[in-house]
């Protein structure tokens, strides 16, 4: 036993990252790739059986899910953001550093690349039954297309301009929840409780706003899945797909993220931030007052004043 203890702290030591940034980029990544994994997952149970094993509403309870599984792996590394947007809207808010966010976003889809990577090979067998066992068969379009397990695509009724209208409005959703949950101003979360509220968040997202598009309101979600299925065998038309929809969930939820800082500033946070700080500034005068009285109770007991 104690060789093996020995063993173990040897392999700690080995290969323990002393780059903090790395380690919440790594931890990042890894919340992403279960974020993507399981939510995708249950994409894919949903179409390649046909509806037999799953339903929308069971695609939102495990992208729910998964979010709060996600922030529980990594959440005390890294802060649990799992989300380019999310990382945007705190480094507006002066709550992280700037440098951090280019690092977030690319180790956010490494992960959800590597999730999308892990449900295509879980799936392999069952995707190309679905295709029809015909070589060059795995569509982006169309009754048999599969790229729409890994990212979002458009509905036949979605306009460019209504879609960019919904990724705007889902993400900036999001954030202002998400905002209110971890100010430390606002009715404050019981610790431990902060994911899971974040998971019911995204749920309640998917259940309201999932229907034009699949709400990606996630960069990282969505480009990284996208980008393996580019190279796993559904081709360059997963870019091109609706009139190159993939730039509306990569652009979009931005615009969204400066909206709903904006809208959760505006009409909550500034106000609370100004309420804390004034009874700070009281408590502060009050001490003052205290010290004061103090002092001259002290001075008339020395005989020092009249």
């Amino acid at each position: 036993m104690g060789r093996h203890q020995y063993y173990l702290e040897k392999l700690s030591r080995t290969f323990h990252i002393r780059n903090k940034l790395l380690r919440q980029a790594l931890a990042e990544c890894l919340g992403t790739l279960i974020l993507v994994m399981f939510g995708c997952g249950a994409v894919a149970q949903l179409v390649l059986s046909g509806g037999t094993h799953g339903m929308f509403l069971t695609v939102n309870f495990a992208f729910g899910f998964a979010a709060m599984l996600g922030i529980l792996v990594c959440g005390q590394v890294s802060g649990g953001h799992l989300n380019p947007a999310v990382t945007f809207a705190l480094c507006l808010l002066g709550r992280e550093q700037w440098r951090k966010f280019p690092v977030y976003f690319l180790f956010q889809t490494i992960g959800a690349f590597l999730g999308a990577a892990i449900i295509f090979g879980l799936y392999f067998d069952a995707l190309w039954d679905y295709a029809g066992k015909v070589p060059d068969e795995l569509l982006v379009v169309g009754d048999k297309a599969t790229a729409g397990i890994f990212a979002t695509y458009p509905g036949k009724h979605l306009t460019i301009v209504n879609g960019f209208f919904d990724q705007t409005i889902g993400t900036a959703a999001l954030i202002v929840c998400i905002l209110a949950i971890v100010d430390p101003h606002n009715n404050p979360i019981p610790q431990g409780l902060e994911a899971f509220t974040v998971g019911f968040v995204v749920l309640v997202i998917g259940l309201s706003m999932g229907f034009n598009s699949g709400y990606a309101v996630n960069p990282a979600r969505d480009l990284g899945p996208r980008l393996f299925t580019a190279i796993a065998g559904w081709g360059p038309e997963v870019f091109t797909a609706g009139r190159c929809w993939f730039l509306v969930p990569v652009f979009a939820p931005f615009l969204g993220t400066i909206v709903g800082v904006m809208v959760y500033q505006l009409m909550v946070g500034f106000h609370m931030e100004g309420e804390a700080r004034d009874k700070a500034n009281d408590n502060a005068s009050i001490e003052e007052s205290v010290k004061l009285n103090d002092v001259t109770t002290k001075d008339s007991k020395d005989g020092t004043h009249a």
